[in-house]
């Protein structure tokens, strides 16, 4: 079931709140011009401004907040955001590239689907370049990893006490990022951060589903300490079970919420 309306303000979006508006696992989305008023906020004079443009239009399409379907006006936008229309256009054209936004001659930009085919090949990527970034870290990792990484998923423990979905989201990005620094591969997470924007929405939408977040994390521990004890088969299949959980969670979303996904 989709509510909508019903969203708190972004970065607020918690599991309480979503099952306040609509049940335990719902799927709570804003939608509309309001919508769209609450998810960005005027930019930074003093930083430059295209990055921060396009960044917070990604964010509000990863989190929902500009849902699929969503219309997109330059012009409006620009106004949300104090800025001229022009870094606006380029932001936009740069999500088109990246498959978030459909531009249609004669019609305007609408925010994209969310394509079935193309979340099963970016997880297809994914899981090529991680389970292959932590056989390479098995038993090779030292003491200043093991504290980065009982930091990150102390940061993990926090977000879940406190049901804060876009603070987990943040620190799985910063989990994830960290095991393909470990293993001296940074640009192999750049590559992966340009495929998985379809995932982004998945895994977004899964994490009001009771005892997800607890799951993920649980997960994430595992892994590490598969990297830790070093045999590299064990590190590489508790990860590749990890990140094959959206597929499960994409064919359960894809049932219930129909309108929001294409093949």
């Amino acid at each position: 079931m989709i509510v909508p309306g019903a969203m708190a303000a972004p970065g607020n979006w918690d599991v309480a709140a979503a099952q306040e508006a609509g049940g335990m696992g719902t799927v709570v989305l804003d939608t509309g011009a309001v919508a769209a008023a609450r998810a960005i906020e005027p930019v930074n004079p003093r930083l430059p401004i295209a990055p921060q443009i396009y960044e917070r239009l990604r964010r509000a399409i990863i989190t929902l907040a500009l849902p699929p379907g969503e219309g997109l006006s330059e012009q409006d936008l620009a106004q949300q955001m104090g800025v001229s229309r022009t870094p606006v256009r380029e932001a936009l054209i740069r999500l088109a590239d990246e498959g978030l936004i459909d531009i249609l001659p004669q019609r305007g930009s609408f925010v994209s689907p969310i394509r079935l085919r193309e979340v099963e090949e970016a997880q297809f990527i994914r899981e090529t370049l991680e389970v292959a970034v932590v056989r390479r870290l098995a038993g090779r990792t030292g003491p200043a990893f093991a504290a980065q990484a009982r930091a990150n998923l102390a940061l993990q423990e926090e977000a879940v006490a406190a049901g804060a979905l876009e603070r987990f989201l943040d620190h799985d990005e910063a989990f994830h990022r960290m095991l393909c620094e470990a293993a001296e591969l940074p640009k192999s997470w750049r590559v992966i951060q340009t495929v998985k924007l379809q995932l982004d929405r998945v895994r977004y939408m899964s994490l009001p589903e009771p005892g997800h977040l607890a799951f993920l994390l649980e997960q994430h521990g595992a892994i590490l300490e598969a990297i830790g004890s070093g045999p590299a088969e064990l590190a590489a299949e508790r990860m590749r079970t990890h990140l094959q959980e959206v597929l499960r969670t994409v064919r359960r979303l894809n049932a219930a919420h129909p309108d929001l996904f294409r093949t």
